[in-house]
């Protein structure tokens, strides 16, 4: 059952060839994420229903000509299984939250039609894209309010698009690990699966983050937003990464 709704999955209209507007877009976004590359500018040319085509035979799936609300629900699938709450699992808050961010990797959310840009972009941030909208930290505070729904556990704090912001709820909540008190150690004890970890640049400024969903002794398996295979704060998708604790501080999403 999907308990976090999003305008995402909301079919507005039928669309077919000759279309144009934010409909079809959104059905070459879809198409793009599904394998069927086309232009992403809204209009619903002969290279757009070719794709539908080739995507239905695929699927196989009836097309008549437009896309109707069975081929859109195909298409966004991959968003609709990353949602979708499949009950059980573990009693741990942050053992909730990794098993979410394990459930969007595993659909390959990344970005399509520009940077910052895509259906993917737009659920973790509340409908914003676009050059000035950066998305690690909204898929950190989308994964950690779906985990709160789904687990019916209060909200370790409020939904946020800022590593910075991150910090200081860590702090005010009491919940901040700073890279100082973490030692090979004691880091799988201070650092539980779910914990968001935080790139530091200076001691008052962070610039990327995500969740560790193990703490290996020296490195840290991740999984993280907006980044890419270099580990870039500015990449386009959701990534699993290992990394080292140089210059990261931690919040932890429970005590």
């Amino acid at each position: 059952m999907i308990i976090h709704k999003t305008k995402e999955l909301a079919f507005s209209r039928a669309v077919a060839r000759g279309a144009r507007g934010k409909a079809s877009r959104r059905v070459q976004e879809w198409l793009c994420l599904n394998g069927h590359a086309v232009a992403v500018d809204g209009v619903f040319g002969p290279a757009t229903e070719a794709a539908v085509q080739q995507f239905c035979m695929a699927q196989e799936l009836t097309f008549e000509g437009e896309v109707d609300q069975t081929i859109f629900e195909k298409l966004s699938e991959p968003m609709r299984r990353a949602l979708d709450n499949p009950g059980g699992g573990t009693d741990a808050f942050g053992g909730v939250v990794a098993a979410i961010a394990h459930r969007h990797l595993q659909e390959h959310p990344r970005e399509v039609g520009g940077k910052n840009r895509g259906p993917w972009v737009r659920l973790y941030m509340n409908g914003h894209e676009g050059n000035e909208w950066p998305w690690c930290a909204g898929f950190v505070s989308f994964v950690i309010r779906q985990a709160s729904a789904e687990a019916t556990h209060p909200l370790p704090f409020p939904r946020t698009y800022s590593c910075d912001n991150l910090a200081a709820y860590g702090r005010d909540r009491n919940l901040f690990v700073a890279a100082a008190d973490i030692n090979p150690s004691n880091a799988a004890d201070k650092l539980p699966p779910g914990t968001v970890f935080l790139n530091r640049r200076v001691s008052s400024d962070w610039t990327h983050t995500g969740f560790v969903v193990e703490a290996r002794g020296e490195t840290l398996a991740t999984i993280e937003g907006n980044t890419n295979d270099e580990g870039s704060r500015e990449g386009h998708e959701v990534c699993a990464r290992t990394r080292g604790y140089a210059k990261k501080d931690f919040v932890r999403v429970s005590m």
